[in-house]
């Protein structure tokens, strides 16, 4: 898709991919339906994997685990190019934004919220808007790791940069939604 998703064919796929147009056009009609499923793996290889979700029970840890795992989805050269194709062609093709974002970021978000929903309600963290709270956790993240990508093609932090971006954006979200318990009473004597 070096061309663009208008500039791009589906007999021109098939023949990059090294396959038949009639093998191509059988599993994908339409390049609408390729891309959809484009966005869909790039988004959900392991956002959809329900043993990859942290469990409830400790919040820095499932942060840190969810942060990084978004850390490395967005940082994969292959979603940089995603977004660019989808921020370059949206005023012709609306349907790229939309899918975008409903196949991709929206269930990788709800993920997200849910696990904070889940940490809430178990009473490990203070959340009482987790959707605000994932947009904000994502966002710390993305914003060092993803943004920097789309503007500067040389922008390649090191590993520790990103883990200590990571690292950051958990304790922010520790300071913020930590529930705050009452000590016990001393014992009288």
């Amino acid at each position: 898709m070096d061309r663009g998703y208008d500039g791009t064919s589906l007999a021109r796929i098939a023949e990059a991919a090294g396959v038949s147009k009639s093998t191509l056009f059988k599993r994908f009609p339409t390049k609408a339906a390729l891309f959809e499923a484009i966005v869909t793996e790039s988004w959900q290889r392991d956002a959809g994997d329900a043993a990859a979700r942290p469990q409830t029970g400790d919040l820095r840890s499932g942060l840190t685990t969810v942060g990084h795992r978004y850390a490395d989805l967005v940082g994969r050269p292959g979603m940089t190019a995603l977004f660019r194709i989808v921020i370059a062609e949206l005023p012709r093709f609306p349907e790229l934004g939309r899918m975008q974002f409903q196949l991709g970021k929206l269930p990788y978000f709800a993920s997200v919220q849910h696990y904070l929903e889940s940490e809430h309600e178990a009473g490990n963290a203070d959340v009482p808007d987790a959707a605000s709270a994932a947009n904000q956790f994502l966002g710390m993240i993305a914003n060092y790791v993803l943004w920097p990508r789309m503007l500067l093609t040389d922008w390649n932090p090191a590993a520790s940069d990103i883990h200590d971006a990571v690292e950051e954006a958990v304790q922010t979200m520790l300071a913020r939604y930590t529930p705050t318990r009452q000590a016990d009473p001393k014992p009288e004597r």
